[in-house]
């Protein structure tokens, strides 16, 4: 069974690429699916702009996921001056038809939210109602909506959104790079949320025991220590019809989540004990990324122009050999 490879165009975030650009690299690449991350990366959203992106598309044999931002006005995430959460949701809903995408991808919030004044229920409870404002929209145009699990929430807790919301209308942008920053193994969340998944982010993590609990590092496909055999495997089984969209984010220092520390845990009650037992043996399991990669993320340094560029090589360099990866060992595209 082929399934769809494609790319999150926030993998090429410094490229600053237009449409025509990512779909023509696209293409290059031998790829049949493309999410467009934000509705700022088609560049024109004017519906003859649009419309030739569908054509353009449809010509490659190319599948187009669109995607917008945070809608949940409750969120550190939110950006208040794009209007109403309805308003945004109608605007990304607008531009994902004219671009002939059945699927527009969004979030609630970050891992900022997690420790907020506002607790993650209120957050949820708020999304399910922007997403039930805009059913008839979403309903009528035959665009459905992909909740990401954005470092926010537990699979668990998506299902919640996607089932209180209405999963005639919403599913599941299942991101399986995310889950490790919230004490998840990626095969948990596949499990939970596959069978609601639309659309997908798919990216490698070293996982690793740290003296304070755990540490994560997002990494190219091949580099960590998730069994992408075992998720693909799964995810055949469970989602086949979601393309495999690979948003790959390298660049950044790990991530250190002190589980031995009691207040750690406010933010994860509910989450079942065989999970966390499940994500521990993973970090057990788990080592350090030790190759090559050059950190952008720095608090209060700003990179001299070479480290700049070398961080944009290393986005597409990084990308391109996910693709082969994909493609060569794991079985998924057009050449497997």
């Amino acid at each position: 069974m082929n399934i769809r490879l494609g790319y999150d165009t926030y993998s090429l975030r410094s490229w600053k690429w237009n449409a025509a650009q990512h779909l023509d690299f696209a293409s290059q690449q031998g790829l049949d699916a493309i999410q467009f991350s934000a509705t700022e990366d088609y560049g024109d959203v004017s519906p003859q702009a649009l419309q030739k992106v569908k054509q353009r598309a449809d010509e490659l044999g190319i599948r187009i996921d669109s995607g917008i931002g945070c809608v949940c006005e409750l969120s550190k995430s939110w950006r208040a001056k794009n209007g109403a959460p309805a308003d945004v949701l109608n605007r990304g809903l607008d531009i994902a038809h004219s671009a002939g995408a059945k699927v527009m991808r969004c979030f609630m919030g970050s891992q900022l939210d997690r420790f907020g004044d506002r607790s993650l229920q209120q957050l949820m409870d708020a999304l399910v109602r922007n997403f039930k404002a805009v059913r008839s929209k979403a309903v009528d145009l035959d665009v459905k909506i992909a909740i990401e699990n954005h470092k926010d929430m537990q699979a668990w807790q998506v299902k919640q959104v996607i089932e209180a919301a209405g999963k005639d209308f919403v599913g599941s942008n299942l991101d399986l790079g995310n889950p490790t920053y919230v004490m998840e193994d990626p095969m948990t969340t596949l499990e939970t949320l596959g069978p609601y998944a639309l659309t997908t982010h798919v990216r490698d993590t070293a996982v690793f025991e740290d003296p304070r609990g755990a540490a994560v590092q997002w990494t190219a496909l091949g580099d960590g220590s998730i069994d992408l055999k075992a998720i693909v495997k799964r995810y055949r089984e469970i989602c086949p019809n979601a393309s495999f969209q690979l948003e790959i984010i390298t660049g950044r220092p790990p991530e250190f989540l002190p589980y031995t520390d009691p207040s750690f845990w406010k933010t994860f009650e509910g989450m079942r004990a065989s999970d966390f037992a499940r994500f521990v043996a993973l970090a057990k399991a788990g080592h350090p990324f030790a190759g090559h990669m050059v950190i952008e993320d720095v608090e209060g340094h700003e990179p001299a122009q070479p480290f700049r560029d070398a961080l944009v090589y290393q986005q597409r360099y990084d990308l391109e050999r996910s693709f082969k990866y994909a493609k060569e060992v794991l079985g998924i595209g057009k050449a497997a």
